[in-house]
């Protein structure tokens, strides 16, 4: 907004004219002749401030300078008005404002201007609409008015500062169109992202099954290392497969946490029960402090970013112990996990949370994992609005300290992903009867050739339709592994709630995804049931087999 200030006015003339007249009947004419040399110089730069220099500054402003009288006439216009409308000063002069407004504007713009006379102010002009002048050529362009009042010799004048905001206008929809296009970009890659959890998953799956049931029906030694070495692969594809679209669905925004109270040790007897082995084979100790503290946030999440610290925790530990522990105060319970690894050094820190980065590991060598685990929490920790600090010493271990907020309250239940076990899979005592639900064929194949060959009797279905027909036939059926996403918008969370309808509401259930927080937040309370992730790893799958009819036997 440009505000116009009054044209400088002086009063120097009508006194150098009565010095003069003074001067002529003055005997000291040498006194007042200085004195009137003084003043009639003071009148020049009075003159060249009245009207050269104004107009020199107002022509120098970026926008365009318009000064109307109070019936609309246009007394003055800037250099810049003739640039923007194309018309010379002398050819608008003394015409209406309105002539350089649209035609389909001008009669309320009459209206407008004698509102704005009866309460001038400094405002911008038309807030909240679109502004459009009209060229000499007939051209139409958006603009931005700010409006000032200015008074001169007791006339009301307003002035207009307009400027072509044609550029502004053009980024704006160029925006407003890109915005659309990255919306539409993400709504695709939300779609992807849903069916890329289970089919990219599929033959992965099928891979692990299949090895699985190979590894018990070959005992020579060379089909031993031979399916040893695929299993390693197929772990390490899983392993960059999940991390993958991990990072994907949390940029894509696809990942909602769901936040409730729940306890800290609840997570921990997880996390011991998973990382205890993996720890000792290392010749670490584990350590999981006590904590009966509740907190406020999502577990699944917060399950998960702990689940990488402490994976990364031992990754880098070579000896000695990695620590879980938990303080807290009345308002925020920081969870640590401390170990007596190799340390970060102080320059590798800003790196940390890089993709694919992984300390003292070039690009080109045998690595130990991806370096996505560290960059997975870095999203996880900014979805859920929390802290993450990290300390280390070279040779010494490193803490990460997670802030979160305390809780309240009883929590629900967190139902677990895994199941407890002492690392081994127990067999069937009999050939117990299982019912098989999944849509692809080749999966299905596979986790029944495992089944069978472990000893179970496997009844299979592709649909809620085929499951519940396998039950009428087969009352003896004691636990169903379904697939939690089928074929026509069915889930395996339908087919289990439906088999229990027909054989029982304590029939044993396993829901295999690649989305566990969702089967998580819906099926925390079944005590009947248990998850395993996809792709599935047999033996994994085995235990909670085991562990489930164990129950029942």
């Amino acid at each position: 907004m440009v505000c116009a200030a009054r044209t400088p006015t002086m009063q120097g003339a009508p006194i150098t004219r009565k010095i003069a007249r003074l001067a002529s009947r003055c005997p000291s004419r040498h006194c007042l002749g200085n004195a009137l040399a003084t003043l009639r110089l003071f009148d020049r730069v009075a003159a060249m401030l009245s009207s050269d220099l104004v107009r020199s500054v107002l022509d120098s402003v970026p926008d365009a300078i318009v000064i109307i009288d109070a019936s609309g006439s246009i007394v003055f216009t800037n250099h810049q008005v003739s640039e923007l409308f194309g018309h010379a000063a002398n050819e608008i002069k003394g015409q209406r404002v309105e002539i350089l407004l649209p035609e389909r504007f001008r009669h309320r713009h009459v209206t407008h201007r004698q509102n704005y006379s009866e309460c001038v102010r400094i405002r911008p002009m038309g807030v909240g609409l679109d502004l459009f002048a009209l060229r000499k050529d007939g051209t139409e362009f958006p603009v931005e008015i700010s409006l000032s009042p200015m008074d001169s010799n007791g006339e009301p004048l307003a002035v207009a500062a307009i400027r072509d905001i044609t550029d502004r206008r053009t980024i704006e929809l160029e925006l407003r169109e890109a915005r659309k296009v990255a919306e539409r970009a993400n709504n695709a890659k939300s779609r992807f992202l849903a069916t890329a959890s289970h089919d990219l998953r599929q033959p992965l799956q099928t891979l692990a099954l299949l090895n699985a049931a190979m590894r018990r029906m070959l005992k020579d030694s060379e089909s031993a290392d031979a399916l040893a070495q695929e299993e390693q692969a197929i772990g390490a594809m899983s392993k960059l497969l999940n991390a993958l679209l991990d990072i994907s669905k949390l940029e894509s925004g696809a990942i909602v946490p769901e936040v409730t109270d729940f306890k800290v040790a609840e997570i921990f007897a997880e996390l011991r029960n998973e990382f205890a082995a993996l720890a000792a084979a290392k010749g670490l100790q584990l350590s999981v402090d006590p904590c009966a503290i509740y907190i406020h946030s999502d577990p699944s999440l917060v399950g998960q970013i702990l689940r990488n610290l402490i994976s990364n925790a031992i990754k880098y530990t070579r000896e000695g112990c990695v620590r879980l522990r938990c303080l807290h105060d009345q308002a925020i319970v920081r969870v640590e996990v401390l170990d007596t690894g190799i340390g970060i050094p102080a320059d590798a820190l800003a790196h940390i949370y890089d993709e694919f980065y992984q300390i003292g590991v070039s690009t080109n060598t045998s690595r130990d994992g991806y370096g996505l685990g560290l960059s997975i929490v870095q999203r996880l920790v900014k979805l859920l609005n929390l802290r993450l600090d990290v300390q280390s010493e070279i040779n010494k271990g490193s803490t990460f300290a997670l802030e979160l907020p305390a809780g309240a309250g009883q929590s629900l239940q967190y139902a677990r992903s895994t199941a407890p076990s002492d690392g081994r899979a127990a067999r069937p005592l009999v050939a117990r009867h299982l019912l098989l639900v999944e849509d692809d064929p080749a999966v299905r194949k596979a986790t029944r050739m495992l089944l069978r060959v472990e000893g179970y009797r496997v009844s299979t279905a592709a649909s809620m339709r085929e499951a519940l027909q396998q039950a009428s036939e087969n009352r003896d059926i004691e636990l169903v592994v379904t697939d939690y996403h089928l074929q026509d918008g069915e889930t395996g969370v339908q087919v289990i709630t439906a088999l229990r309808e027909a054989l029982g509401p304590t029939l044993k259930a396993v829901l295999v995804t690649g989305d566990t927080s969702a089967a998580v937040r819906e099926l925390s309370s079944d005590i009947h049931l248990r998850l395993a992730s996809k792709p599935v790893n047999a033996e994994e799958l085995l235990r909670i087999l085991g562990a489930l009819l164990i129950t029942s036997a």
